[in-house]
């Protein structure tokens, strides 16, 4: 059996979201400790909502405990094909939950939105994605894959992550860095997306999952064999111990898999 992903499950989003900013409080001192940066790829759904409450919560004290978003990077895990207006956008949903509310004294981060003008041609805006990772994380010296400091991803109830689906092709995608998807089982069908290889290579890789709706999901992905196929199960595979999984108790109700107690 090799190394296990953690998974912490918390008795409502209040204490999720304390845990989640001790967390990403370690992850940003450990960045900025290796590159004065810290590289952060952000996904949509509740996720950023989330981040607001463990984010911009007052400060608890010591200089361990600010959060430094002007040495933050961030770029999106996914992305859809949409303008940075639109209701469907991670971009929009992002500026609105969070980057519009960080308090000036806390300073802006640098976000890196899609290229919009290239919203008909997705193969293209991948690669204009690409080249904006390229330059952030290869600008000195060429890496095969880009290495973040920290992924914030979601799951969905079919088990995806990122735009990367169950039993799809790009799954097997191992060249690419962002990838185009046209044919999205969840609408809207186009949009771009990291690779599997990027998100399992990054330094740390946190699952947020909350809700009832999440427990048949999570179960299968943590309890069963089939579940391990899954996208959120391949990122479990191969990221191991550098996976953190961030729940409530009604998303883990009936699961088998062991809890860790602390961070």
């Amino acid at each position: 059996m090799g190394k296990q992903p953690n998974l912490y499950a918390f008795g409502d989003i209040a204490s999720l979201a304390k845990t989640l900013r001790a967390y990403i409080l370690q992850c940003q001192s450990a960045g900025i400790e290796r590159h004065g940066l810290f590289k952060v790829a952000v996904s949509g759904g509740s996720l950023p909502s989330t981040l607001a409450k463990a984010l911009l919560e007052p400060e608890q004290g010591g200089s361990e405990d600010v959060v430094e978003f002007a040495k933050w990077e961030i770029f999106f895990a996914d992305e859809r094909a949409v303008p940075l207006d639109h209701a469907d956008s991670n971009y929009k949903l992002l500026k609105e939950e969070l980057l519009d509310k960080i308090p000036s004294g806390l300073g802006q981060p640098k976000v890196h939105p899609i290229d919009i003008n290239y919203l008909d041609d997705v193969q293209e805006m991948a690669d204009q994605y690409q080249e904006s990772l390229m330059q952030s994380f290869a600008a000195k010296d060429s890496v095969k894959l880009p290495i973040f400091d920290l992924l914030l991803l979601g799951c969905g109830a079919d088990g995806h992550t990122c735009s990367l689906f169950p039993n799809h092709e790009l799954l097997r995608e191992s060249d690419a860095w962002v990838a185009p998807i046209e044919d999205s089982p969840k609408p809207p069908a186009k949009r771009i997306t990291l690779s599997l290889p990027v998100v399992t290579h990054g330094t740390k890789i946190a699952f947020v999952a909350t809700g009832a709706g999440k427990k048949d999901i999570l179960k299968q992905i943590f309890d069963t064999e089939e579940g391990r196929s899954l996208p959120c199960g391949l990122v479990n595979e191969g990221g191991a111990d550098k996976v953190s999984w961030f729940t409530d108790s009604s998303a883990v109700e009936g699961v088998g898999f062991p809890r860790r107690g602390s961070l």
